[in-house]
């Protein structure tokens, strides 16, 4: 008995196994095309509008973490039960938008080596944050491992060619922003009610996220974003309002917002 049903939970294991690998290789190429594109984009291509590709990233976030959730039911719904809840999410999205603003406008003046070596300091700021937030103490060891870690970044940064003090300012504000929403997080939604899955609090901080930088985007970065607005509210309105969209809708918007972006590009190259 022992060995059939051992002999069967072998094909069930090698199956989830392979597909936690999937998901890990999927996660970590995203990933890193996502650092890639946005550097290529941003220095290389010479897209000079960070804020907006941040905005951009938080569209895509909300309507693709909207399609998964309400129409491919990938996780059930989790509403939103209070005010007070609303203002923690609004809180952490803030938080979010800096850190993915500041790590992008780092890429426009910093290799991606250096910023990444830079990220890799989060460990510090999560640990410094939630000492000062929650009063939580680690072992000492495990404040000796952080000593290497920041006196690596210092090393590097002397050492860095194309160091350059804007873009490393940036990059280390986006690094402690990403720490402070990890342990901001956990205080504001702590409650077991409160409590939201990864896919419905992005569901949630991304409109957010695009409402907060859509003002910071018109005033510093009129050029590209003042013929896409009314795409960017068709999009804000959908997810606020929940009025229903078909899949040919969302395409359709998707390309209108491709289409102005590029309109936008070619006529700032050619011009």
């Amino acid at each position: 008995m022992s060995s059939s049903s051992s002999s069967s939970s072998s094909p069930a294991s090698r199956k989830q196994a392979i597909f936690i690998t999937s998901l890990i290789i999927l996660w970590y190429s995203t990933n890193i095309g996502v650092l890639l594109l946005n550097k290529f984009l941003l220095s290389n291509y010479g897209f000079a509008f960070p804020i907006f590709l941040t905005m951009c990233h938080m569209s895509a976030c909300a309507v693709l973490s909207y399609i998964s959730i309400i129409f491919l039911k990938m996780v059930p719904v989790q509403r939103i039960k209070s005010r007070s809840q609303f203002l923690r999410i609004a809180t952490l999205s803030i938080v979010f938008c800096f850190s993915v603003v500041g790590g992008n406008i780092s890429l426009r003046y910093l290799p991606v080596s250096f910023n990444q070596a830079v990220g890799a300091t989060t460990p510090f700021f999560t640990a410094l944050f939630a000492y000062l937030m929650t009063r939580k103490r680690e072992a000492w060891a495990t404040y000796t491992c952080l000593v290497p870690v920041v006196a690596g970044v210092v090393i590097a940064s002397g050492g860095e060619p194309s160091f350059h003090l804007y873009g490393f300012i940036m990059c280390i504000g986006a690094t402690a922003a990403r720490a402070f929403k990890s342990v901001l997080q956990g205080v504001l939604l702590s409650s077991e009610g409160e409590k939201l899955n990864s896919m419905n609090l992005m569901l949630y901080m991304a409109p957010i996220a695009v409402l907060a930088l859509l003002p910071a985007a018109l005033v510093m970065e009129p050029n590209v974003l003042g013929n896409a607005k009314g795409a960017v509210a068709v999009v804000i309105s959908i997810l606020i309002f929940q009025n229903p969209v078909t899949f040919i809708g969302i395409a359709g918007y998707t390309m209108t917002v491709m289409g102005v972006v590029a309109y936008g590009e070619s006529k700032r190259r050619y011009k």
